[in-house]
């Protein structure tokens, strides 16, 4: 348990860096979290203090120093992917729970020696997939249990986004972008809730822009010991499309808006029956509070830490096997 809790204050979480999808939407979700929101930090104590005084918190310069802080029990780490295993190190040597943003690490030895830290010093380490906290997929789920679409025979998720500034992170290599990472993340977990681990990796492809030299599209096929299949399709030079569906033996259900929906949206389930098809729309959710208060869960209760360290190894496993087969 936290040191925070025995002294019996609220749990203070940091936030390390001050990237587009800190400020949009995990400080918002902090705010209305069980957690009090203690300070962001910058390597820019300009840009610290801009996000600080608009979340209403404490601005830090410098990583190092927000670690040290007594009043910090956990901190969500949302730097660019290169840099997120040497920072959960640190946070996690520090004494702090860690949330990291996905992708979280590139390889599952990687994935492995930070677990193996976090459990030496009594911590949570769990990745953001955000997406999966969202209460559509906890209908996808129940539907499928009841037998709504028979045995699932295949599932098929894609999520693409159309180009942006080209002097991005998600377009520089060094800094672990390409859109195997950026995007292709998402369609990989969501088929790990459907298909029964450990998957296979069936066949890999990416299409690589020579110009920034990142992949901006490709496909996974991937496939579980019962012979369910499971295609990924990505890409960060597309129409935007966020969906995936699931195909059984009598019927099919689709998730038209599976992976970003916003917080006011009300997204669409289709569940087609021999010639019926049923609309069901789920409740509008904000998935990044969701995200922040299973996260206080596992900080506060021991008991729910092996199931968030079992699915940052077996995702971090399964993107590097298709990495290899994409990239050879």
């Amino acid at each position: 348990m936290s040191a925070g809790r025995e002294f019996g204050r609220e749990l203070g979480i940091g936030v390390i860096g001050c990237a587009d999808i800190a400020v949009r939407r995990a400080l918002p979700a902090i705010r209305k979290s069980p957690f009090q929101l203690v300070a962001v930090a910058s390597r820019s104590a300009e840009k610290a203090a801009g996000v600080a005084t608009r979340f209403d918190c404490k601005a830090v310069e410098g990583y190092d120093r927000l670690l040290e802080s007594p009043d910090v029990d956990a901190v969500y780490i949302p730097l660019p992917n290169s840099e997120h295993a040497a920072w959960a190190r640190r946070a996690l040597s520090a004494g702090k729970h860690v949330l990291l943003e996905k992708p979280a690490v590139p390889d599952g030895p990687t994935a492995r020696a930070l677990v193996e830290l976090a459990e030496e010093r009594g911590l949570v380490i769990m990745e953001n997939f955000a997406f999966l906290r969202h209460p559509q997929h906890d209908q996808a789920r129940a539907l499928l249990e009841e037998g709504a679409i028979g045995e699932l025979r295949a599932y098929d998720g894609a999520f693409g986004i159309p180009p942006t500034d080209p002097s991005g992170i998600r377009y520089q290599a060094e800094l672990g972008g390409g859109a195997l990472w950026e995007v292709g993340c998402y369609p990989v977990r969501a088929a790990q809730e459907y298909l029964a681990s450990p998957l296979e990796v069936v066949g890999a492809t990416v299409r690589v822009d020579p110009e920034p030299g990142v992949d901006v599209s490709g496909v996974a096929l991937l496939r579980d010991a019962d012979g369910v299949t499971a295609s990924c399709s990505f890409g960060m030079s597309h129409g935007y499309r966020s969906t995936y569906s699931l195909w059984g033996s009598r019927g099919r259900l689709v998730l038209e808006w599976a992976f970003t929906p916003s917080r006011e949206a009300r997204p669409v389930l289709r569940l087609h029956q021999q010639d019926r098809e049923t609309r069901i729309v789920a409740p509008a959710a904000d998935q990044f509070l969701g995200v922040f208060t299973a996260f206080h869960r596992a900080v506060c209760d021991p008991a729910e830490r092996p199931a968030h360290h079992g699915e940052l190894v077996r995702q971090a496993e399964l993107m590097a096997r298709i990495r290899e087969r994409a990239f050879g």
